[in-house]
């Protein structure tokens, strides 16, 4: 028999021991984000349906995007035992300079949409966290702001090629100006995605105000009081800002763009030169030939052709063939540190982290991407120590198993396992 007592008040006094109320509403719930998840549940509660849709969708009927972040939730890990991992190195050499994490922050379109603190919480956290910033054509803040913010990190510039070929030219010429250490060239893009959560919304720049939209703020009135009381949002490198998302991006993009292009703007650019939505092993296999310094593998986070190829699957046999030739950045459905490491392990250089970054910044402004580089900087460094790895360089394919759950009729089922793959 268990002996039992009267419990003691002194005891007592020492179980009940509440946590100190943190009266900073933002910081309590951003402490509260456990996971990317979490910050996107939190993010999804304090944006208007719109905005939030559009960073969370994706084109037609999403199954890129899907697919691409089942792709990694269907990786095996295998660790090995009995090695050192009390200090653990999460530095990485990357076009030419380097980086305090495995990942930097992708180009993304509209982004004072989301939280008006916009590019400028994005490339002040970067730079805080010692990882690169990337601006898009696209962006709400300047070329020349984003680099006062950030002076003293690294800075990557995307480039759509537009009708107006003298648009593109000139950004690239300011983003040389301002010191930004690399361009990446986007061909994924000729003409704009079918992307129905925008257009179901009625989603346009700048937001437009109907019934739907006006009962949707009345729980969010915070958003709403920051998107009236700051600068109007516009592109800051384009000067049509009416209209939706697919038409802005109809009017600016061209379908002619070529090879002669990619070598026009190469020519133009004198830091380092990246393509951006490479979706094919022979499209690397020509860019490695034409010298290029890194290439992208991207679907664009499943926004413009749905059912492309994920990068994820794409990435052992581009490693294979020209990972030797450049570097091998990837992008599109990762959302945890694991995931970082398994594209890591299986040949990527680096990757790129867009939705998980808008999530943090919905949730938090500047201080909601500083917990999404820590959540992601912390997972890192986790799954690096249960893998008893040391450094990125340890890194192997046989760290990892890709499962599937689908079957590629042209050329059989897709590998399961990093030495088929």
């Amino acid at each position: 028999m268990v002996k039992r007592q009267v419990p003691r008040p002194a005891e007592l006094l020492e179980l009940m021991k509440f946590k100190k109320i943190d009266l900073d509403s933002r910081r309590r719930r951003l402490s509260s984000a456990l996971s990317i998840d979490d910050l996107r549940t939190i993010a999804k509660h304090r944006t208007p349906a719109a905005a939030f849709d559009y960073t969370d969708g994706a084109a037609e009927r999403e199954i890129s995007m899907t697919r691409s972040v089942e792709a990694f939730e269907d990786v095996e890990f295998h660790p090995s035992i009995l090695h050192d991992v009390s200090q653990v190195d999460t530095t990485t050499q990357i076009l030419g300079g380097s980086s305090a994490q495995p990942f930097g922050i992708a180009p993304t379109g509209f982004t004072r949409l989301m939280q008006t603190e916009g590019e400028i919480a994005g490339a002040g956290a970067a730079g805080a966290a010692g990882i690169p910033f990337t601006l898009s054509t696209l962006g709400t803040t300047s070329i020349e702001e984003v680099k006062a913010e950030n002076p003293l990190g690294r800075n990557w510039f995307q480039l759509y090629v537009m009708k107006q070929r003298e648009i593109s030219y000139g950004l690239v010429e300011r983003a040389a100006q301002a010191g930004y250490d690399t361009l990446f060239f986007t061909v994924d893009t000729p003409v704009a995605g079918a992307r129905l959560r925008d257009a179901r919304n009625g989603f346009s720049i700048p937001p437009q105000l109907s019934l739907s939209t006006v009962a949707n703020a009345i729980p969010r009135p915070w958003w709403w009081w920051d998107f009236l009381t700051t600068p109007k949002l516009e592109f800051a490198s384009l000067s049509q800002t009416g209209g939706t998302v697919g038409e802005l991006l109809n009017s600016a993009m061209d379908p002619s763009i070529d090879y002669e292009d990619l070598a026009q703007i190469r020519k133009m650019w004198p830091g380092k030169f990246a393509v951006k939505g490479v979706q094919t092993v022979e499209d690397a296999k020509k860019l490695a030939d034409l010298g290029v310094d890194a290439i992208v593998l991207s679907n664009h986070g499943g926004r413009q052709l749905d059912r492309a190829p994920v990068p994820f699957h794409l990435l052992p046999e581009v490693a294979r063939e020209v990972g030797q030739d450049l570097e091998i950045i990837l992008d599109t459905g990762i959302r945890s540190g694991a995931d970082i490491v398994a594209a890591i392990a299986l040949g990527a250089d680096f990757t790129l982290i867009g939705r998980a970054y808008l999530y943090g910044l919905m949730a938090g402004g500047r201080q909601g991407v500083d917990r999404t580089i820590q959540i992601l900087s912390e997972e890192v460094e986790r799954t690096m120590k249960l893998l008893q790895v040391s450094t990125l360089q340890e890194l192997t394919p046989e760290h990892v198993t890709q499962l599937s759950r689908y079957t590629r009729l042209r050329g059989g089922p897709l590998p399961r396992h990093a030495d088929q793959a």
